[in-house]
């Protein structure tokens, strides 16, 4: 697990949950985020893809993550739905980010932004989203985590 990569994830938490909550121009977001932070700590490349690629997928990202919980993805308070909706790109986009890693990396932003025990919310619905999504991947490991 890549440090650069996490540090992507967090910073397209954060621009995610900033275009949530106010429908700005993703490309303005970006360029906010892109001067905030030049220092090679974060991967800029996957930062780019998670930003880009949430939003172009949004629909179909949503429709899977529903079907794994009891409310809809609007309902989920605004950090834990950027945290679900960027593992679930990753499980439905990124096949070379093995799905425990998208798991694991989505609950850990939910843990380090979100409300208390939001992370087990994330956790769970994830699980489901991977086998469904990554059903082969998931029996070799021997089943989902939990």
């Amino acid at each position: 697990m890549s440090k650069t990569r996490s540090r992507a994830r967090r910073l397209a938490l954060q621009a995610l949950y900033q275009w949530q909550l106010t429908g700005g121009a993703l490309e303005a977001i970006e360029q906010q985020f892109l001067q905030e932070h030049r220092d090679g700590r974060a991967d800029l490349d996957y930062f780019h893809d998670l930003l880009h690629g949430v939003p172009r997928r949004l629909q179909e990202i949503d429709t899977g993550l529903e079907s794994a919980m009891d409310r809809t993805v609007e309902e989920v308070d605004p950090v834990e739905r950027a945290a679900l909706r960027i593992g679930a790109y990753e499980l439905l986009a990124r096949p070379d980010v093995p799905y425990r890693v998208a798991i694991n990396e989505a609950v850990e932003l939910a843990k380090r932004f979100g409300a208390e025990n939001g992370h087990r919310f994330v956790n769970g619905v994830l699980d489901k989203c991977a086998a469904r999504l990554r059903p082969d991947e998931v029996a070799r490991a021997g089943g989902a985590r939990g």
